[in-house]
């Protein structure tokens, strides 16, 4: 399979619905992505890996899904159910591959 190599990514995403917050984050979280994939430095690396789990977190917890039904800590069930998963995938040294 060959690789293209490409200059730009274009996402599009329907934000009727976001909040300017949510869509700051949601860019942050781009950027970050892209990143802490190319950096070579170890600061910026963990850095920048912490700061998007947190955006991450955070969206999660402002999601309308938690905002249902105040009760019920949907968002933190939510993360804690999240972090068994990648703490499962850490564990076997699993990696997920999306690439076909």
């Amino acid at each position: 399979m060959e690789m293209q190599n490409h200059s730009k990514l274009t996402i599009d995403i329907d934000t009727t619905e976001l909040t300017p917050a949510q869509l700051r984050a949601i860019k942050t979280i781009n950027m970050l992505m892209a990143h802490i994939i190319t950096t070579e430095d170890e600061a910026d690396f963990f850095d920048g890996t912490a700061e998007t789990m947190r955006l991450c977190a955070s969206l999660v917890k402002q999601s309308r899904f938690c905002h249902q039904d105040s009760s019920i800590p949907y968002g933190d069930q939510a993360l804690e159910f999240a972090i068994e998963a990648l703490t499962e995938l850490m564990e076997s040294s699993s990696v997920v591959k999306y690439d076909n």
